[in-house]
């Protein structure tokens, strides 16, 4: 039963994740062959929208790798990949103002990703920690370490439940800048926006549905564990 139960959740979360990048990488690759009719490159997008809301300090930065955009609140600065920061295409400004959302919630002290910046220090222990805790509490039948492991990866269950409203935030904040200051016009522009961020979105559904699948297995396992010692 513990072997089906493993095999189970693995295909699933395995389908998930598969399924929620195969989503990404299509709607970008589509929507980057589609052209603003603003003309205006990621880069400038997010430069006029931080200049807009008095970010002026905060630096747009391209970095190398695909999809490797992000905002940097430590520093504070907007990253974009390449493929982003010159690019015009739908794809590109959707991304470029979404990371813009995070810049503008880091300014607001926006709660949930106050909450998700605090949460870091622990979850870099926790996470690191929990796997062995677990692998040891089943492997040697140890009750008090599954235990602890299931408590530690539940922190990290949290990050990802906790990492949606940020997510889905910055994206309906992109969706209404971009349509009021004009930098996408007409319903197939919006239609390309909501695609690509959309599927980006989804991406963190499937973490969150794919650690919380994780954490009820090893629940399952405990209860197992402790029936059978009875």
């Amino acid at each position: 039963m513990i072997n089906a139960l493993f095999g189970f959740t693995f295909v699933v979360g395995l389908a998930l994740t598969l399924w929620a990048q195969w989503r990404v990488k299509g709607n970008f690759n589509r929507w980057s062959q589609v052209a603003a009719r603003s003309g205006m490159t990621g880069a400038e997008v997010a430069r006029r929208i931080l200049d807009d809301n008095g970010l002026h300090h905060v630096p747009v930065q391209v970095v190398p790798g695909r999809l490797s955009d992000h905002y940097d609140p430590t520093a504070p600065a907007v990253r974009l990949s390449e493929d982003v920061y010159y690019s015009n295409s739908i794809a590109a400004i959707s991304v470029a103002a979404h990371e813009c959302g995070h810049a503008l919630q880091h300014k607001e002290s926006y709660g949930a990703l106050v909450f998700r910046h605090r949460m870091v220090p622990v979850l870099n222990f926790t996470s690191g920690a929990a796997p062995f805790l677990l692998f040891a509490g089943v492997a040697f039948r140890m009750t008090g370490l599954l235990v602890l492991g299931l408590i530690f990866f539940s922190t990290v269950v949290l990050f990802h439940l906790v990492t949606l409203p940020v997510e889905f935030n910055a994206s309906a904040r992109a969706k209404q800048i971009m349509a009021r200051q004009g930098f996408i016009n007409g319903v197939e522009e919006e239609r390309g926006v909501n695609r690509v961020l959309g599927s980006a979105a989804f991406t963190y559904v499937a973490g969150a549905l794919v650690a919380l699948m994780e954490l009820l297995r090893y629940i399952v396992l405990l209860f197992l564990q402790n029936s059978s010692d009875d």
